[in-house]
């Protein structure tokens, strides 16, 4: 069973809220000091101080900025294992915590974001990948080459020695991908974007479960838009000073 902390910080910013308004209307005045009256003052004490805080970090959590841990590899060389990152809720819509239900539309992502999404068949686990294809659009791809909407992507190795490392082009916005086995054809297909869906793929490509696999992701499974690096920590190495603030494009 998953944990849902989403559910968790809701439910106690709803309790200790609760606690200070009751305090406010019927606890205002009490005549007696007892155990119980102690007790009931220490509830009241503890929500005084915690009820603040839950409100903060929720507001903050559901509707601007959530944290995330890259787990593996599936973005290199764009986001490494042990990175930290900052998710901005707000890029694709407000949405009421632990519903999910879509309050105030903000925007829709574009072709090149990263986003964080909610997997289509386990809605409790979060996976990170790059929008490669919109609604309506067809996404071939074959022999490590995307062609959408019947335009080959441009896919450059002459500014990297890495033997791996390629640049592509998806319209004016640029990034790096991984090619570890250019004689695979995982994934090898022609898809078409149903409507309300994105087609999302790792920048490991070799090494990434994406739309090829999982399918396209519906809007509403959409968390966010990854913006930044704010530490990078992997196991028991020192943390890597460098990636520290870096933009995720």
């Amino acid at each position: 069973m998953s944990l849902n902390l989403a559910l968790i910080l809701t439910l106690l910013t709803a309790v200790t809220g609760v606690v200070l308004m009751v305090n406010r209307w019927l606890w205002k005045e009490p005549r007696h000091i007892d155990e119980k009256l102690t007790g009931r003052q220490t509830l009241v004490e503890y929500s005084r101080s915690f009820f603040p805080v839950l409100l903060f970090v929720l507001v903050v959590r559901s509707f601007l900025f959530e944290p995330f841990r890259i787990p593996s590899g599936s973005m290199m060389p764009t986001l490494l294992r042990g990175d930290f990152i900052f998710v901005q809720k707000f890029a694709y819509g407000l949405r009421l915590p632990v519903l999910e239900t879509k309050v105030i539309d903000t925007g829709l992502p574009e072709r090149g974001d990263v986003v964080v999404f909610r997997l289509p068949d386990n809605p409790s686990i979060n996976y990170i990948k790059r929008v490669v294809g919109l609604p309506g659009d067809t996404v071939v791809y074959e022999r490590h080459r995307l062609i959408i909407n019947g335009e080959l992507v441009p896919l450059d190795d002459s500014e990297y020695a890495e033997p791996q490392r390629y640049s592509e082009q998806l319209g004016e916005r640029g990034h790096d991908i991984l090619i570890q086995d250019p004689s695979s054809d995982r994934g090898d297909a022609a898809y078409t974007v149903p409507e309300g869906h994105y087609f999302v793929l790792g920048d490991n490509r070799d090494n990434s479960q994406d739309s090829r696999f999982i399918g396209a992701i519906p809007e509403q499974n959409l968390v966010g838009k990854a913006v930044r690096i704010w530490l990078h920590v992997d196991g028991w190495n020192w943390p890597r000073w460098d990636r520290i603030g870096d933009r995720i494009d």
